[in-house]
């Protein structure tokens, strides 16, 4: 849960209500701890986030944006990658190849690193 507030900005009893609620599942581990799957929180994401391009904030140069992976879509020898992170919408163009070798999925964890024009998607080594 914590980590889903974090992604979204809010606390993670806003992320409790929202799930009581119905907005995205949830379920226990043995311990108790409520889980969300990443695609439910993709889906989620996708149907909630505002898309918003009017920011009165200018960035610098290099800036991380981490957030859920919410559609992949691979053609031929390229790949689209939508990342929600937050508020905002990330798309990355890549290799078919990249994105095979990244293994990303919707709901995925990922962190779209900006320069310039180039987004560059990272994602956690797997445990």
């Amino acid at each position: 849960m914590g980590r889903v507030a974090e992604l979204l900005g809010v606390s993670a009893d806003t992320v409790r209500r929202w799930a009581d609620d119905g907005r995205f599942g949830s379920r226990r581990r043995g311990g108790g701890e409520r889980l969300i799957e990443g695609a439910e929180l993709a889906r989620f994401l996708t149907e909630t986030a505002p898309v918003s391009d009017d920011s009165p904030i200018i960035e610098s140069a290099r800036n991380r944006f981490p957030g859920i992976v919410t559609q992949v879509q691979k053609d031929g020898l390229v790949a689209v990658v939508h990342i929600q992170a937050g508020p905002h919408r990330v798309t990355s163009l890549m290799t078919r190849e990249a994105a095979d070798d990244l293994g990303i999925e919707p709901g995925d964890l990922a962190v779209a690193v900006v320069k310039s024009t180039n987004v560059v998607v990272e994602v956690p080594r797997p445990e």
